[in-house]
């Protein structure tokens, strides 16, 4: 199962700022893990993206356990949209990701 996360900062970024090591970190741990592919913050920088990929078998319990062990979760600094996706065009692409 694939799926986007939308993050939005619920604060100014200068209070995001000095906790973004952490949350990349925590993004590494994931792409180390297989369960993230890319993220990146948007442009403006009002949050980020993520394109995560679970097991089908563990659907959106797993997408909330990503969401809920986000030291940006936790520390409420922002919060998450998940959104699964099923793509179709190109997913040989991303499967050998």
């Amino acid at each position: 199962m694939y799926a986007i996360a939308l993050i939005r900062y619920r604060r100014v970024f200068d209070e995001i700022a000095p906790h973004v090591d952490e949350h990349r970190a925590y993004l590494r741990e994931l792409k180390a893990a297989g369960r993230l592919l890319v993220s990146g913050p948007m442009d403006p920088r009002s949050g980020g993206m993520l394109l995560l990929r679970v097991p089908d078998d563990e659907g959106t319990a797993a997408l909330d356990a990503i969401r809920d062990g986000d030291p940006f979760t936790i520390r409420k600094l922002a919060q998450y949209e998940l959104i699964p996706w099923a793509p179709v065009i190109g997913k040989e692409s991303l499967d050998a990701l």
